[in-house]
């Protein structure tokens, strides 16, 4: 607990354990002992379980005492007090900043170790954080599609995809360009109109075709897009 070491690795998806009691309950994840019966969604525990219903349900039991906002759990009450304190007691010792969760602090200072330790097992590509592997498999590897829009039926893999294209329904335009008067469903049209429109942000290049994206992750996806039609033509 001390060292920081985690010896115990999940096989489903790279995480790390201090312990096997850790390692195992972690293992219900990949089980189906606490499913969501309407996502089926797995998780580690009956509490974790307890929790995500309610994001079905609509339940919100926990209400700072500030603004009145609710929460589903009390961990995001927690949380979220703390942007009105500002409290941020979880300092790197690398540099100057701080968070206001633990998980934060732990996944930062894996920009000053560089360590990958989430290796996805059918591609080998490494990432910083479990979750990220997860969405990783999902995008990638995966033609499970189990986020439904209410509004014409559409399947996503992702609950990030549905959220962006239910604003296709609703007209909601929630990003709004500090230049002008301009607003936009997803973050990446903003940054795209910021790169093309005022000049703000970086062009990603791809190395095989030098076709050029707004977004990092639209290069990533273009770049699979190539290695894919190699290893067709490679058969």
């Amino acid at each position: 607990m001390h060292t920081g070491r985690k010896l115990c690795c999940c096989t489903q998806c790279g995480k790390r354990f201090a312990n096997q009691y850790q390692l195992r309950v972690h293992m219900n994840v990949h089980s189906s002992k606490y499913k969501c019966t309407e996502c089926g969604k797995c998780f580690r525990g009956s509490k974790e379980l307890t929790v995500h219903r309610r994001c079905h349900s609509g339940e919100k039991p926990f209400e700072c005492t500030v603004c009145s906002k609710r929460f589903a759990s009390s961990c995001d009450l927690v949380r979220h007090s703390r942007t009105h304190s500002r409290e941020k007691p979880y300092k790197c010792h690398l540099c100057d900043k701080a968070f206001s969760q633990s998980g934060n602090l732990t996944n930062h200072m894996r920009v000053h170790t560089g360590d990958k330790p989430f290796k996805c097992s059918l591609c080998n590509t490494s990432f910083t954080q479990s979750g990220n592997l997860q969405i990783h498999k999902q995008r990638f590897h995966s033609n499970r599609r189990p986020h439904e829009c209410p509004y014409c039926g559409k399947l996503f893999k992702t609950s990030d995809k549905l959220k962006c294209h239910v604003r296709i329904h609703t007209g909601a335009k929630p990003y709004s360009c500090r230049h002008c008067s301009d607003r936009f469903t997803q973050p990446r049209q903003l940054k795209a109109h910021l790169l093309k429109s005022h000049n703000e942000g970086t062009w990603f290049t791809c190395h095989i075709c030098q076709k050029k994206f707004s977004c990092s992750c639209h290069l990533k996806t273009h770049i699979h897009r190539h290695e894919g039609v190699f290893a067709v033509n490679v058969q």
